[in-house]
């Protein structure tokens, strides 16, 4: 078991050798990305990853707090399923309701990493970045086209 400060220092170490990982990989319309804090400029609306000690997950969360709007912007996603999908080459989780560890109720489209990994372990950090990289990277492929579709949102 990590104390508090083990398990954030090994955390901060994987997302920072990730983030550099990826800093070689350009945005989809060729600019450079700050793929852990992905930008979709829209607001309460987030492309997050997720590691802990037993599983991996990618997502896009829908946060508004008004719940009307939230329901809008999970339906405008519903209506571009296809081209996500398409994008991602796989079929993500759908969840119009989900609650957050805090929670918050938000909306939710994920995926998780089909067998047990631990970003505690460095030897698990290569099946973590193959896992997150190819979605992350479909997932702003995605956008560039969607985007125009939400900025009534922003």
């Amino acid at each position: 078991m990590y104390t508090r400060e083990e398990a954030k220092r090994i955390k901060e170490e994987f997302w920072t050798r990730f983030g550099q990982f990826m800093a070689l990989s350009t945005s989809e319309e060729g600019t450079k990305v700050n793929w852990i804090n992905y930008k979709t400029g829209v607001k309460h609306l987030y492309f997050r990853m997720d590691a802990d000690n037993k599983t991996a997950q990618i997502y896009i969360e829908i946060s508004h707090p008004d719940a009307g709007i939230r329901e809008l912007m999970y339906d405008q996603f519903v209506e571009y399923r296809l081209l996500l999908e398409d994008s991602l080459g796989e079929t993500w989780e759908w969840d119009p309701v989900y609650y957050d560890d805090n929670q918050r109720k938000t909306a939710r489209i994920s995926f998780s990493i089909n067998r047990k990994t631990s970003i505690f372990k460095q030897e698990d950090w290569p099946d973590l970045i193959s896992f997150f990289k190819p979605r992350l990277l479909a997932l702003d492929s995605f956008w560039s086209t969607a985007k125009y579709a939400f900025e009534i949102f922003k």
